[in-house]
């Protein structure tokens, strides 16, 4: 043994065991500044407390306050970000599909709480995480409250992590969609995705992992799987007030994520209405294509399983559709009418059997 190794400080039965208090305590002061400029007057302490404290003066205006709360993960999209080093995008991942998600009730989000695991931990990784979070939180106008870091020997596999989020909004209850008011007859408005957000990565995967992800492909219109997968999941939050400034009924929306078109949609239905979607009228984007065409996936499945490039459903009155297109191109989207409500069940995809999910239109 050199002198070097003798004069060496032993570590800790806790480290030997694979646990790092240091890098959990390393990790928290990498992220900090970021977590504060989050920070709203209504957050009540700082970093590090047991609890985050929360005042309920945000609700002051609202005649009946009712929380909205939902929790999430990422998928096996983690599993992306490890292989390219880019872990900083999963948080704004996270943010923006749990945001995204109460929205669908019409709830403004107000905080975010994040849950970080590693086999062994990183504290880069999990600050570039964390930082990320806080950047697509600070975008929205939420705190992010709180959360954990957890090293976890044995559970997570080195150098893979796990990420999950929580987000509490509000809704004044009269505010408050919850799909009652959809009738036959209502226009569906989609609005794009930004890739595949964070669902389908498993299939995506096993479709993909074969190929070289930083060639500049012909059939992604010269750009690279390195450069798509990992883009981040998009928020319509801004979409959804450019309707609500515009004086538009929104009787219900969805958030396309696992299950796709096909089992997201029904979830805000009213009984004997179902909803009819044209294939046609979009031109799934080359990654979805790709996908289908690699896994070998059928056209029903592949609606099932990805987005398919559809991010988000508004649902409105047939008489308002033009004048929410509108307020939606003022708002710097680019929607179109997907389809329309109609007298049954389920959602019905029209024109499955052509060249949608791994050809040029639909």
């Amino acid at each position: 043994m050199t002198q070097t190794n003798r004069d060496a400080p032993a570590a800790s039965a806790y480290e030997r065991a694979g646990v790092s208090i240091d890098a959990g305590h390393r990790a928290v002061s990498l992220m900090k500044d970021a977590v504060a400029r989050t920070h709203t007057p209504a957050v009540l302490g700082g970093l590090g407390g047991f609890g985050g404290l929360f005042s309920a003066s945000a609700f002051a205006g609202l005649a009946d306050p009712v929380l909205v709360a939902s929790t999430d993960g990422v998928g096996t999209k983690t599993k992306v970000a490890v292989r390219l080093g880019q872990p900083g995008g999963l948080g704004a991942d996270i943010v923006n599909h749990c945001v995204n998600d109460i929205l669908v009730q019409g709830a403004r989000p107000l905080f975010f709480l994040d849950y970080v695991a590693m086999g062994r931990l990183d504290p880069e990784a999990v600050a570039a995480v964390v930082t990320g979070a806080a950047g697509a939180c600070k975008a929205l106008g939420v705190a992010l409250l709180g959360g954990e870091t957890a090293e976890m020997p044995g559970v997570y596999v080195d150098g893979e992590l796990d990420i999950v989020g929580t987000i509490v909004g509000v809704v004044d209850r009269p505010a408050l969609v919850d799909g009652s008011r959809i009738e036959a007859g209502d226009a569906v408005i989609a609005l794009p995705s930004a890739g595949l957000h964070t669902n389908g990565f498993s299939l995506a995967r096993l479709a993909l992992d074969g190929l070289d992800w930083h060639e500049e492909r012909a059939d992604l219109d010269g750009q690279t799987l390195a450069a798509l997968l990992p883009v981040p999941h998009r928020a319509y939050v801004a979409a959804h007030d450019a309707l609500k400034d515009a004086g538009v009924d929104v009787r219900g929306m969805a958030h396309i994520t696992g299950g796709g078109l096909i089992d997201n949609p029904p979830r805000v239905f009213p009984p004997g209405v179902g909803m009819t979607i044209d294939t046609a009228s979009w031109t799934v984007p080359p990654l979805f294509r790709l996908i289908v065409r690699e896994a070998q996936v059928d056209r029903a499945e592949a609606f099932r399983a990805l987005n398919m490039g559809v991010g988000f459903l508004f649902i409105v009155p047939a008489a308002e559709a033009d004048a929410a297109l509108s307020a939606l191109r003022g708002a710097g989207e680019q929607p179109w009418v997907i389809g329309e409500m109609v007298a049954g069940e389920g959602v019905t995809l029209g024109g499955i059997d052509g060249a949608g999910a791994d050809g040029g239109t639909g």
